[in-house]
């Protein structure tokens, strides 16, 4: 994820600040590569998981605001009985004294792109390529020295959301995907929905082109205030030559026989009608509140990813 770019985009260049990014981890760790947070005297942003262990990161984080900007070390920590947690896994970590001056290449960080970190003798370099091969860290041997250089995904992606229906349900889900990594597309028909934050109103003979025009890798999810209307979108995702990642239809099991059945007779195959999630949320997940159905959902869009 990007966030931790979003956060040195608003750095307070007035106030020393440290960040604190796992290197690699092993085992049963709290979080992987690429996890970072940032560390003032007085505060932070983002956690690294936790526990012993980031109590410890902050402690480094906030000694290293003494040094000069740029300055860096590397440390390694086994989570076993030295920080009373019993994970068994082993985490390395890097913590430097950002340098504000240092920051320009965040303008050209972008989901997509990858970002190549080099270790100086007094300070951390980074740079951002269209095309490099990333580089996998360990966690153990030999920690990175001045001229070792690694290389990661500028942050994944963001899984575009094609959310139908601005009713209950809809409206508990855009809540709850504030913070993942899900892009939100929100439409509606009706003109009294506008008025909520991000809705789009669309003309309903017109709504099916968002459904066209959504990416490959896009989850539609089909909740509107209408049956007709959820089965014109659903013909619509299912029938696309191009399939989207994910069609996830709301309902009871009768509205769901009786539309897959009527997408059969109107020529949608086996192969694609497989690929109608109905109901849409993690199977055991019971309970028809706005904001457990709303869970259950993002959940299951979670499980999306890598694929």
């Amino acid at each position: 994820m990007t966030q931790w770019i979003g956060w040195l985009r608003r750095l307070d260049h007035g106030v020393p600040t440290a960040m604190v990014s796992v290197l690699a981890s092993e085992g049963s760790a709290p979080r992987g590569a690429g996890t970072r947070m940032l560390v003032t005297a007085d505060g932070q942003e983002g956690t690294i998981g936790g526990g012993t262990l980031e109590y410890r990161a902050v402690d480094q984080a906030r000694a290293i605001l003494d040094h000069p900007p740029g300055t860096w070390r590397v440390q390694d920590y086994p989570l076993g009985p030295l920080l009373g947690q019993c994970c068994g896994g082993r985490v390395r970590l890097l913590v430097e004294r950002l340098d504000p001056a240092a920051l320009g290449w965040l303008h050209d960080a972008e989901p997509g792109r990858m970002l190549a970190t080099t270790f100086g003798a007094d300070a951390v370099v980074r740079q951002v390529f269209d095309r490099e091969t990333a580089t996998r860290q360990s966690a153990r041997g030999e920690r990175p020295e001045p001229g070792a250089r690694i290389v990661e995904p500028v942050g994944e992606r963001p899984r575009p959301v094609y959310l139908f229906g601005a009713g209950h349900v809809g409206q508990a889900i855009a809540r709850h995907l504030t913070g993942l990594p899900l892009q939100l597309a929100w439409f509606d028909t009706r003109p009294e929905q506008g008025h909520i934050d991000g809705v789009t109103v669309v003309a309903e003979e017109d709504i099916a082109d968002c459904v066209a025009g959504a990416p490959a890798d896009a989850a539609v999810l089909i909740l509107t205030h209408d049956h007709p209307l959820d089965y014109h979108l659903t013909l619509a995702a299912l029938g696309r030559a191009e399939p989207v990642a994910f069609t996830g239809l709301i309902g009871s099991s009768t509205k769901i026989a009786r539309f897959r059945s009527r997408l059969t007779s109107d020529g949608i195959g086996p192969e694609a009608l497989a690929r109608l999630t109905a109901p849409i949320g993690v199977p055991g997940v019971s309970g028809k509140e706005p904001d457990v159905i709303a869970i259950a959902v993002c959940a299951q869009l979670l499980q999306l990813r890598g694929t």
